[in-house]
């Protein structure tokens, strides 16, 4: 990355010691010159300083439910480095209309619409992309370039270190990147999609955020306000 986007990504300290082996590895020296250039040339998401924002926003000892996504929004003002979030006062995406519709109808009351989810992360909710960036308006353009070994780090190392968080794999690409999670030591609730195109086959009637906030109480933990 150029001088300006080291200076500006920003990663909870709490999380570098856990991460500090990725960021020597080769793949990952090959990732930070693609993504020095691509920043360079091109027009990317989420802005460079929103690039780890998952991380930033929920340190390592207080994650309480990890939310697997797959790429970034690729539309202009969309991506805000938390999956499926977008900024305030954007037009929410039919995935997320879906999961606050699912979220009302399994805890059967209202809920905040604000499509900046970062109340979520605030609470423990780490809103983790499997890639982190994205150019604009080709979804998955950043694909194999090695975010997903990144984040595959990021998922093992809470698997081992945490005890009972909660894994929420919503489609068969987030169920293939959870594989190797400890079920003997997490809850992993698992589902269709949210999008319009899958959410019909299992997604809605989930109920897994009365499943995530009944699995966090029974083990001391205070419920997240979805």
């Amino acid at each position: 990355m150029t001088e300006k986007i080291n200076k500006d990504v920003r990663i909870h300290e709490s999380w570098r010691k856990y991460l500090a082996n990725e960021f020597s590895q080769p793949y990952f020296a090959h990732l930070r010159q693609f993504i020095r250039q691509e920043y360079a040339e091109k027009t990317i998401y989420p802005p460079a300083h929103l690039i780890f924002r998952a991380f930033d926003a929920c340190p390592f000892d207080e994650v309480k439910v990890v939310l697997l996504g797959q790429d970034p929004y690729h539309g202009p003002l969309q991506a805000n480095g938390l999956c499926f979030s977008v900024n305030t006062n954007v037009k929410p995406p039919p995935s997320l209309i879906n999961i606050f519709k699912e979220i009302e109808a399994d805890l059967k009351h209202p809920i905040s619409r604000e499509t900046d989810l970062s109340r979520w992360a605030k609470q423990g909710v780490l809103l983790l992309n499997a890639t982190l960036t994205v150019r604009a308006s080709q979804a998955a353009s950043h694909q194999n370039q090695g975010w997903e070994a990144f984040t595959d780090a990021a998922i093992e190392i809470l698997s081992d270190k945490r005890e009972n968080l909660v894994f929420l794999l919503w489609g068969a690409y987030a169920r293939r990147k959870g594989v190797n999670i400890d079920r003997n030591k997490h809850l992993v609730l698992e589902s269709a999609h949210p999008s319009p195109l899958s959410a019909h086959n299992g997604f809605f009637g989930s109920r897994h955020f009365s499943q995530t906030n009944a699995y966090l109480i029974a083990h001391g933990l205070t419920p997240i306000e979805w």
